[in-house]
């Protein structure tokens, strides 16, 4: 297949990007960034007016490969095509079927889609085809994947596991919370694909573990919220060290002014793809607002989370997550809650309980808005209504997803009144607000929600990761045979790498 990039990249050290020589895989950052108001020719490049909130999204020069309907017009290899329909993926998502041909082009990208468009196969098949058929050297990975959580990053793994392995690709995965040493052994053994959060993977290249000199392909995924919760000067860095001239991918569920200079430093004539607009709006998807009164709120929603079927609560800090969970399973309720104060092996089984409907009711904080993906989840319930619209967006896109119906409700006692009206505004969603109360038809119309058994239950707790072993301990155990090490030998790591 053709690789060959469309847009000529020469210019890239002139214009911002990282300027690269002997000493380590150090970068030295080379003239101020491209600003983007000035085209190649030299005079002022027009951009059109963006919706407020948003920047200016930069007008193509080189025209855009046009859209396809089938994943058998692309030029992927075949092993690609026949992995997709082996999974069941018959035919592309819109900003699959819009930016695919021209990623597998080599051509820079920006993409905007909600949460559940197919953003992760938008980027990622095009990163597996150009990576095909080329091997990693130890610790020099060949393609990166920057993700704002730990979530978000196992989600996307998991989604290229299959069609990695179908051309021979390794995948690590490389976050905090679990063993760097593993991590760092998954570099070593040659991982072709890296998918990281920033934080740890500065930690690894401070540690000597992981060189990006050879990286040709970069993804940012919801680089919004990256830049959100400070990650900017880190990603910034990153993507400095990565190689010159390479193919760089920019997709979020909203790209606001803070993403502006990640574009304009970083990507190079890309072709700009919007599902829709970041508002989010979805046809298969309700949005309600329940007025309650403060007094009956905690009624209100414990009778909620007794539904017949699956749901997402969200609260604004672990303590209060923590609190309403314990109260639920008090009175019957099978719940589990999500937040930063658990270890990643506790968040992963506890999400694994509720996909798989041991949990019925996930209580969680903002950890969880994006990069959580659960079939056939029907309703997200904000019991504290988030204070940004970005966030309800992502909370939100919970449900809904790839064309199922779902339904978002938010919780607003009095005093919350206002904030929440101007809220829904900044989202772009006009809500369906019902007075209820605890008990009321209409509440058990609108969520299912039904008197709790009371009856306690108890679900036993994930347990916590097991603290790696210091490098250089000496086992207690019974040592392996030498064969069984031979035959181990070479193979990639059980945690935190995918073959």
């Amino acid at each position: 297949m053709n690789r060959t990039r469309t847009n000529n990249r020469s210019s890239r050290n002139r214009n911002g990007g990282a300027d690269f020589r002997r000493g380590g895989g150090r970068s030295v950052s080379s003239a101020p960034a491209r600003s983007g108001g000035t085209g190649r020719s030299g005079g002022p490049r027009r951009r059109p007016l963006a919706p407020q909130g948003e920047f200016a999204l930069p007008e193509t020069v080189v025209p855009a490969l046009p859209a396809v309907q089938e994943f058998a017009e692309l030029d992927m290899p075949e092993q690609l095509l026949a992995a997709l329909a082996s999974e069941g993926v018959t035919a592309p998502f819109p900003i699959q079927g819009a930016t695919l041909p021209n990623s597998l082009a080599g051509r820079d990208v920006l993409g905007r889609g909600r949460t559940g468009s197919g953003k992760t196969l938008a980027f990622g098949l095009a990163l597996l085809a150009r990576t095909a058929g080329r091997r990693a050297e130890p610790h020099r990975p060949l393609g990166l994947v920057l993700v704002p959580t730990r979530e978000l990053a196992q989600q996307v793994t998991t989604a290229l596991t299959p069609y990695a392995r179908s051309v021979r690709l390794r995948l690590a995965t490389v976050v905090g919370g679990l063993p760097i040493g593993r991590q760092a052994r998954a570099l070593q053994s040659g991982a072709d694909v890296v998918v990281a959060t920033p934080g740890r993977l500065k930690d690894l290249i401070e540690r000597g573990d992981c060189r990006l000199d050879q990286v040709a392909i970069t993804v940012l995924d919801e680089a919004d919220q990256m830049a959100d919760m400070g990650f900017m000067p880190q990603v910034t860095a990153l993507l400095d060290q990565v190689r010159p001239g390479g193919q760089r991918m920019l997709f979020s569920a909203t790209l606001d002014r803070n993403v502006d200079l990640l574009v304009r430093r970083y990507l190079d004539d890309p072709v700009v793809h919007s599902v829709d607009p970041s508002a989010g709006a979805v046809t298969t998807m309700e949005h309600h607002v329940l007025h309650v009164d403060d007094a009956d709120k905690h009624a209100v929603t414990t009778e909620i989370a007794a539904r017949d079927g699956r749901v997402l609560m969200f609260l604004d800090t672990r303590h209060a997550a923590d609190r309403l969970t314990r109260h639920l399973l008090n009175n019957g309720v099978r719940a589990a809650s999500l937040h930063a104060g658990k270890s990643q092996s506790q968040r992963t089984r506890t999400l694994e309980q509720f996909k798989a409907g041991h949990v019925t009711v996930l209580v969680a904080t903002n950890v969880a808005a994006r990069g959580i993906h659960v079939d056939s989840l029907d309703l997200v319930v904000n019991v504290d209504p988030p204070t940004d619209h970005k966030d309800y967006l992502h909370r939100g896109g919970r449900t809904a997803r790839a064309g199922e119906s779902g339904s978002v409700v938010t919780l607003v006692i009095p005093k919350q009144r206002r904030s929440t009206t101007r809220l829904m505004a900044a989202a772009g969603v006009t809500p369906q607000t019902t007075r209820v109360r605890s008990g009321e038809e209409a509440l058990s119309r609108i969520t299912g929600a039904r008197t709790p058994s009371g009856i306690p239950v108890v679900i036993a707790a994930p347990a916590a990761a097991r603290p790696e072993r210091a490098a250089g301990a000496r086992s207690r155990g019974r040592r392996r045979p030498a064969s069984a090490a031979r035959r181990g030998r070479g193979a990639p790591p059980a945690t935190g790498a995918a073959a």
